[in-house]
């Protein structure tokens, strides 16, 4: 279910930037959702099939599932779906700066990868200066959703995302009832795979303030 790609390689040094909205949207003014580690897709397909109103873009480290998911996309004819390769960070760090200011508002982490030795903590998506990097480039009111079926991983998660206090924990059933486009209200692949086998889900949201 899990295959590791080390994000600090230096493969991954190397970019492809992501395009200006104009060139992958059919309609780059919509409200953007980000997925940082998409997988094959399937989550973003089915959020932006149901909400024309938002663009999606999908960020996934391993390149054969980019691939695959960019081939569905060409067959769907989709115009509000954007999949990028590469190393999550390093991506953003060149292509927010350059996005207009307001329209990152959602971003979601799904069951990233654990990495479950000290040691590899480094290699975890979610990190101080990556959450520092929002923090600094969203504005007020954005939304930040994560999701896993590792409690130490969550915890850790969570601890990094609450030490910037340039967010909040937000309660996530009344977010439920107010935001039709919620993105947790979405199941993706991996878990789909934890229900069935009746595991936890740990989830959160975090709002910029």
């Amino acid at each position: 279910m899990r295959q590791h790609v080390n994000p600090l390689s230096k493969h991954f040094k190397e970019i492809e930037p992501i395009p200006q909205l104009q060139e992958i949207f059919k309609d780059p003014y919509l409200p953007l959702h980000l997925d940082i580690g998409c997988s094959s897709g399937t989550f973003l397909f089915k959020l932006a099939s149901q909400n024309q109103d938002w663009n999606y873009l999908g960020i996934e480290i391993r390149e054969r599932l980019v691939n695959h998911a960019r081939i569905k996309l060409k067959k769907s004819q989709m115009t509000n779906l954007y999949f990028a390769f590469g190393n999550a960070e390093n991506l953003m760090k060149e292509w927010i700066q350059n996005l207009p200011y307001g329209f990152l508002t959602s971003i979601s982490f799904n069951f990233p990868d654990p990495w479950f030795k000290k040691k590899h903590h480094k290699r975890r998506v979610i990190n101080s200066e990556f959450i520092e990097l929002l923090a600094t480039n969203l504005q007020l009111e954005s939304l930040i959703f994560i999701k896993s079926d590792v409690n130490e991983l969550f915890q850790y998660m969570d601890q990094i995302i609450c030490s910037n206090n340039s967010f909040q924990k937000i309660d996530n059933q009344q977010f439920l009832i107010q935001k039709t486009y919620n993105p947790q209200l979405i199941k993706t692949d991996r878990e789909e795979y934890v229900l069935l086998n009746k595991m936890s889900v740990y989830e959160q949201i975090y709002k910029r303030i």
